[in-house]
């Protein structure tokens, strides 16, 4: 598949997915749904893998890479967000995560002696800037709160997880490893682990039989794990896990626009400034990019 659609894909589903997300807020402790999410989405991606007979146990010496991402990208980072989220709001949660790119040229710089990409940092500066202004009044309410320091550092130990998981995905697709293996194996992980964690701390196993809820969770394992979890990985091995990353400031804007279509968010003069910021990092970050890695199949 063309890396431009790939993009395309991973965005407009990671966009969407907090409609779903909402949907599922009710009965179900939020553990045991992100549980039922991975595990459904790594049962898709056994069964899809032994249909076309390419199933198999990953190879012992990928063993450590394939814990660490399945507890990074589908267990830990999905927590952090979680508690954040008690303390402060989304738009928040928002402007943390639009720090991925950021800190994936980071990482990639003291874990595999990468070069920081002048490109990415301007193009991840002008995007955490533009989100800023479109979620400037969700940033100054929570700022004011003593407990908001405390959703920032989980907001922020989130972001440095779903980083480290990148490059654990990275890593093992340069020893020859798919995206579609290697994520079957760590969501299962990650989804045990969330399970564990739920037992652990008392939250009973439920399930709502609601066609919301069941509507919302195939639309989280299916689309949002599946197929937004494939590409975007796909991406980290394709354009590097600092260039990938961008996509997570390109979400809140597809959702801020899906919100006005379906919650009335009006857009204000700020809030378009803060557009074309994101969209001129997006041009920062890739113009200047190799077109034959851009355009390969």
């Amino acid at each position: 598949m063309a890396t431009a659609l790939l993009y395309l894909l991973t965005v407009l589903i990671w966009g969407t997915t907090w409609i779903a997300l909402k949907l599922q807020i009710g009965e179900v402790p939020i553990p045991w749904s992100i549980a039922y999410r991975f595990w459904l989405a790594a049962a898709v991606l056994v069964a899809w893998l032994a249909w076309r007979r390419e199933l198999r146990l990953p190879p012992r010496r990928i063993g450590p890479l394939l814990l660490g991402q399945g507890l990074a990208l589908f267990c830990v980072n999905f927590m952090c967000f979680l508690h954040a989220s008690q303390w402060i709001a989304s738009g928040l949660i928002a402007v943390c995560f639009s720090t991925a790119p950021l800190w994936n040229a980071l990482n990639g710089r003291l874990f595999l002696r990468q070069p920081l990409a002048p490109r990415v940092l301007v193009g991840g500066g002008l995007g955490l800037a533009g989100l800023l202004l479109l979620f400037g009044t969700e940033v100054a309410k929570d700022l004011d709160r003593p407990q908001t320091l405390w959703g920032l550092a989980l907001a922020l130990a989130g972001t440095c997880c779903f980083s480290l998981g990148n490059l654990l995905s990275g890593a093992m697709q340069r020893q020859g490893q798919t995206p579609l293996q290697t994520n079957a194996w760590a969501m299962l992980v990650g989804a045990t682990v969330i399970a564990a964690y739920a037992v652990v701390t008392g939250q009973p196993m439920r399930f709502d039989t609601s066609m919301q809820y069941i509507g919302a969770w195939l639309y989280l394992a299916i689309p949002g794990s599946v197929i937004g979890f494939t590409a975007y990985l796909t991406l980290v091995g394709r354009l590097g896990a600092d260039r990938a990353a961008y996509c997570t400031v390109l979400f809140p804007v597809v959702a801020l626009n899906v919100s006005a279509l379906v919650e009335g968010y009006a857009w204000t003069l700020s809030a378009l400034f803060g557009l074309g910021l994101v969209a001129a990092g997006n041009v920062a970050v890739f113009w200047r990019g190799t077109p034959r890695r851009w355009q390969s199949a």
